[in-house]
């Protein structure tokens, strides 16, 4: 069951990732994400109000939002700031980077994971696991020959470096994740967090984008935005329930929550008619031979 769950999350994440690269193009990115935020807030304020006030109406479903304590409250917000701090990268990254350089590097992420797994938690990878990690780093750093090609370069390029700080705050939030999963309700996670971000984003767009918004890149509105919500409060509701199952493991389902990477790039390669799209499509069959070795060595 787990897996079924992994893979739909990945093929919604994949949606995602093309929803966010539409709207951030030619567009202010921080009021971007403090709308999509807002929008997923709202999405949830329901189930947070039905679960308060008539909680029998949910109390025996997956979309009962328990009440936490004080603690949990704080973890929530840490768990809060670590996305935002992810995602605020991998936007700017996706508005200047092409998608089909961006999507795969920001794929690797699962391989961070596994390595913090080994550093922080003293988990043992075996040879399958061992040649995974291997593979996909080669790849990794391959899509920065192809970002060369296209002008991005690690030397010159701020927005590849972006896009790495946003993988490795990415699988700090992974990391995260396998230690939340076990001790708080997943609906809980994912409501009062979302919730906590939208006020992050709101202080952030006031005190960084609306004094200099008229020096800057314009907001317009896009129904793209919407979609971002829409499909990552999908993405995320079946990555959370799926961790929550005693059988599931982290190190699996975020290696096949990544391999929606596939949606993005053929959206880049055929939508967008992206360039060299053959070093770039070898790279990401790399990607995708690392991320199944991962999943074989389980």
């Amino acid at each position: 069951m787990w897996l079924i769950l992994a893979l739909v999350s990945a093929v919604l994440l994949g949606i995602y990732d093309v929803s966010k690269k539409v709207s951030v193009q030619a567009n202010a990115v921080i009021p971007v994400l403090l709308v999509s935020v807002l929008i997923s807030s709202v999405m949830l304020a329901p189930f947070l109000v039905v679960s308060s006030v008539a909680p029998s109406l949910l109390q025996n479903s997956v979309f009962f939002v328990p009440q936490v304590d004080v603690q949990t409250h704080l973890l929530l917000i840490v768990k809060a700031v670590i996305v935002l701090t992810s995602w605020i990268f991998a936007y700017f990254a996706m508005k200047h980077l092409p998608i089909t350089i961006a999507s795969p590097i920001k794929a690797t992420q699962p391989v961070w994971v596994v390595l913090g797994g080994v550093l922080i938690f003293g988990e043992r990878l075996n040879g399958f696991q061992w040649a995974g990690v291997g593979v996909t780093l080669v790849s990794f750093f391959m899509f920065s020959f192809a970002g060369k090609k296209e002008g991005f370069s690690l030397r010159s390029s701020k927005w590849l470096w972006f896009i790495i700080l946003a993988t490795l705050t990415g699988a700090v939030s992974g990391l995260y994740d396998k230690y939340l999963m076990h001790r708080i309700n997943p609906m809980a996670v994912q409501t009062y967090y979302t919730f906590y971000q939208a006020a992050i984003m709101l202080v952030i767009t006031l005190l960084l984008w609306y004094p200099t918004r008229k020096k800057t890149t314009p907001f317009r509105f896009r129904w793209s935005i919407v979609m971002i919500s829409v499909f990552l409060v999908a993405a995320d509701f079946v990555y959370f329930y799926a961790l929550s199952l005693p059988e599931s493991m982290i190190s699996v389902v975020a290696t096949m929550r990544r391999s929606g990477v596939v949606v993005p790039f053929l959206y880049g390669a055929f939508i967008m008619k992206d360039k060299h799209l053959k070093m770039k499509t070898i790279d990401m069959i790399g990607v995708a031979i690392g991320m199944l070795l991962l999943f074989l060595g389980q």
